[in-house]
């Protein structure tokens, strides 16, 4: 694993908005191909293997907790308990119901070590149009004889597809937050969408603020029924719509299902500690920070983007700011990121269909990963 220098291409502006890739520069850099990290075949195969395991893990937790009843410490009401149960239970009989489409590992790894888990982003990743399609482009204009980490593309067209073979409904409606309030989310909505067309679904797009409902039916912007939802919004703020009291008596298909608000929250790292300890892809994790000694991460339960983090290392301390609840939180191990240079770099093995599919990498000066992070292209040999 190595970080190399570039000069970028000429014109990559236009070639990436081709794709679809419009928000390439928000907050001054962040598609950034002035670099790219160069991996070995076994490195690639140490991060696919890592992340099958981890992904098998989380769902052994997820079973935990249904059957102990430990929703409390994930601070999930009660009355969407029902709905987390009947989903997973859909999921295990390989129900559509209960299909998850996908989700993103963040890992700390430097090419040596074990890749360690440091939180599962499964209810609502982002950086997937970047991950796959863009940086798939680079690879084929910059380094065209070498492979890529990434059947991000592929693998979503075909959960699709096998979704559609035992569906009812012809559509699915997308739903975020719209593209004046988030270019980003909205970018990777309308991907994620184009997958879905491609698989042959008939889709609408609909802001969420635009969601209506009609008894316990919801309705799109032009009152139409809605019957399966994908939605890049989190479960959490889906309770607090205005819809939200309709949401445990819902018939709607959700993507990601109800169940998944038990991966996306960060309890979940004390439960695998607890049911995996020693596991060689996991890191130390409890609700109280006295185990860890004066090295640790604070993380809020339900915080997203980096936000909110305390990172403690002795007398060193880096926070991030944000509007989460820093005293609802878990405290995990530190598993420092990798340096090259005066950046940091993380990466995100995406999960698609319950496959590892393929990575992205992002770097930042601060040791916090961020929504600002810069995205870098990857290869191997």
């Amino acid at each position: 694993m190595r970080r190399e220098l570039l000069a970028p291409r000429e014109g990559w502006q236009q070639q990436m908005e081709s794709l679809g890739f419009r928000y390439h520069s928000i907050d001054g850099v962040y598609w950034d191909e002035s670099r790219c990290y160069c991996f070995g075949s076994e490195e690639v195969d140490r991060l696919e293997s890592a992340s099958a395991e981890l992904h098998q893990r989380a769902l052994d937790a997820a079973r935990h907790v249904i059957e102990k009843e430990r929703y409390r410490e994930f601070g999930i009401p009660p009355d969407l308990v029902p709905s987390i149960e009947r989903s997973f239970a859909a999921f295990e009989r390989g129900d559509g119901a209960g299909f998850s489409l996908f989700g993103r590992l963040d890992l700390s790894y430097d090419g040596a070590g074990a890749p360690k888990l440091l939180e599962y982003n499964a209810d609502t990743p982002t950086a997937c149009l970047e991950a796959s399609v863009a940086q798939w482009h680079w690879l084929q204009a910059v380094r065209p004889r070498a492979d890529q980490f990434n059947s991000i593309h592929e693998k979503l067209i075909d959960a699709w597809t096998r979704l559609k073979s035992g569906a009812t409904s012809e559509r699915v409606h997308f739903a975020a937050v719209s593209e004046e309030d988030s270019p980003e989310d909205w970018g990777n909505l309308e991907y994620l969408r184009d997958t879905a067309i491609q698989a042959g679904w008939s889709t609408v797009a609909v802001p969420i603020d635009q969601i209506g409902h009609a008894g316990i039916d919801f309705v799109d912007q032009d009152a139409q029924p809605i019957e399966c939802l994908f939605k890049l919004y989190p479960w959490e703020w889906m309770a607090r719509e205005e819809f939200g009291v309709h949401l445990p008596v819902s018939h709607v298909q959700f993507i990601e299902p109800p169940w998944k608000m038990l991966l996306s929250n960060k309890a979940l790292l004390v439960i695998l500690w607890e049911l995996f300890p020693d596991h060689p892809n996991l890191l130390p994790a409890y609700y109280d920070p006295a185990p860890l000694g004066a090295r640790y991460a604070r993380k809020p339960k339900l915080a997203r983007e980096g936000a909110n983090v305390t990172l403690v290392d002795g007398a060193r301390i880096e926070r991030s700011d944000g509007p989460y609840d820093a005293d609802d939180c878990v405290f995990q191990a530190l598993a420092p990121l990798p340096r090259f240079g005066d950046d940091h770099v993380s990466v995100g093995s995406w999960i698609v269909n319950g496959e590892p599919a393929g990575i992205g990498l992002r770097e930042d000066e601060s040791a916090i990963t961020r929504n600002t992070s810069r995205f870098v292209p990857h290869y191997f040999t």
